[in-house]
């Protein structure tokens, strides 16, 4: 990875308080619920940007070069993740496996992997939950007479609500997972009753104060307030967008309602909310569809 990509890519929030390895270390220990060998030789190898393709993923890393371990942070819910993550897991691969080992008699090994979503959205979702590639499939079970061997490929994402109050016996294990829950708990709270800035600007004066991520925030507070201030701003762009969206998928719904019939339009509408990973609830609430139908989209 060359040194003009490390400088041109902008760090996230959570990248900037979990991409080191004593952090890694941390956070590792409090998901596996087991201690790390002390002498474990931790890599980053986190996607920092692809030539052409602006693609990068919120933190990666290798143990002894034998298990290579994606976390993802999520702020809304992507039933999407697991191809999102088969993506970043095969440039990961390419990237550590020789070239020419592909051509070998003998087989190559490769690091396991373990896939991780951390969620911290406001719709509602449990503190655990497992997604498949494989739920995402088509189904074609006319076109599949090995269904025996169904599925060929799998992966799959263990997702966990980092939300305050959240996964208790996780967040005791983990300071910097608890710390950043708490921030962004407190950033909403106080968003209620004043703009944005201020909201994080008062939720890092609540940390410092009682002693909450204090090694991240005193020496980089306004580096950490950009962060923020830039990301939640993000955020709150795309959700209008998705807002947006869903409305032209009702619009175009509600035109040929008369002709197809209402549910069939709103489906349609659902599936397109779908696919610009709206938050299923929320399709719920535009469309009228309960969501079992919405899941089975």
């Amino acid at each position: 990875m060359s040194q003009e990509a490390n400088v041109k890519y902008k760090d996230s929030f959570f990248s900037h308080v979990f991409g080191n390895k004593k952090a890694i270390r941390q956070v590792y220990e409090a998901f596996s619920g087991e201690p790390l060998p002390a002498d474990a030789v931790i890599t980053l190898a986190t996607i920092v940007k692809i030539f052409f393709m602006g693609l990068r993923n919120d933190l990666s890393f290798l143990i002894n070069d034998r298990l290579i371990v994606l976390i993802e942070h999520q702020s809304t819910i992507n039933l999407s993740m697991p191809l999102r993550l088969l993506r970043y897991v095969t440039i990961l691969y390419n990237k550590l496996v020789d070239k020419k080992a592909y051509y070998r008699r003998a087989a190559v090994t490769i690091p396991a992997p373990v896939f991780i979503v951390l969620y911290n959205g406001t719709d509602p979702y449990p503190d655990y939950a497992e997604l498949r590639l494989s739920d995402l499939f088509a189904k074609a079970p006319e076109l599949l007479p090995w269904e025996k061997t169904f599925p060929a490929l799998e992966l799959k994402v263990q997702v966990y609500n980092i939300n305050e109050g959240r996964n208790p016996e996780i967040m005791a294990r983990s300071e910097l997972l608890r710390g950043y829950s708490i921030v962004v708990g407190k950033i909403r709270e106080y968003k209620k009753t004043m703009p944005l800035k201020d909201a994080i600007e008062a939720a890092i004066k609540y940390c410092m104060e009682n002693d909450i991520l204090t090694d991240v925030l005193k020496t980089q507070s306004m580096e950490v307030k950009d962060m923020l201030l830039t990301e939640w701003n993000q955020e709150e762009a795309m959700d209008v967008m998705r807002a947006e969206a869903i409305e032209e998928g009702l619009e175009k719904g509600i035109e040929i309602g008369e002709a197809r019939g209402r549910n069939e339009a709103m489906e349609d509408a659902a599936r397109k909310a779908l696919a610009d990973g709206f938050p299923v609830e929320a399709i719920s609430g535009f469309t009228g569809l309960d969501i079992e139908t919405i899941l089975s989209l």
